[in-house]
């Protein structure tokens, strides 16, 4: 009887230091604190439709943050950055909003949460735009529409002048 109380405390030992780690698997995650969550792995997790049952599901995505780990954003950050926890999916687009704009780049997010933060920075950063540089404009120009400096980078037009083969480009094949 003795030698089957060791390994018996061993196993509840180690379940009781799972639980005190405390770490985050996207997929255990509550959808009410799935957004803007990002697990022990490293990777975000997100909010799904699920397809299998109604409602929505958390799971984890593959972008990775390298500089956090086993994180869950706090209310207090959801609300100052103007962010949903109940959408589906994340878009660039909110980027064109002048009030979620002004509410990311207000220093109670910008200053405060590293994480939202951090995820529309690369948003940004995929529309060829510097997070840093939409907010001074933000700040130093609300009026000034996001657009113009979403559109400052983009692919520049065709180019005038003579080239060689000029004329219409046939369609790739």
């Amino acid at each position: 009887m003795a030698s089957l109380k060791f390994p018996l405390f061993l196993f509840l030992s180690s379940l009781f230091l799972h639980a005190s780690l405390a770490e985050i698997i996207c997929e255990y995650l509550p959808t009410e604190v799935c957004a803007f969550s990002i697990a022990t792995s490293g990777k975000r997790c997100l909010l799904e439709t699920a397809v299998e049952k109604d409602g929505y599901q958390c799971r984890t995505s593959q972008v990775v943050v390298v500089s956090m780990v086993n994180y869950m954003e706090s209310d207090e950050c959801v609300s100052a950055c103007g962010v949903d926890r109940t959408s589906t999916g994340i878009s660039s687009d909110a980027l064109l909003q002048p009030q979620f704009t002004s509410k990311l780049c207000a220093p109670a997010c910008y200053q405060n949460c590293p994480n939202i933060i951090d995820l529309y920075f690369n948003l940004a950063a995929g529309e060829g735009v510097l997070l840093a540089d939409l907010c001074d404009a933000q700040r130093s120009n609300p009026r000034r529409t996001v657009i113009e400096l979403l559109s400052a980078g983009a692919a520049p037009g065709p180019v005038s002048g003579s080239l060689v083969g000029e004329g219409p480009a046939s369609a790739p094949l």
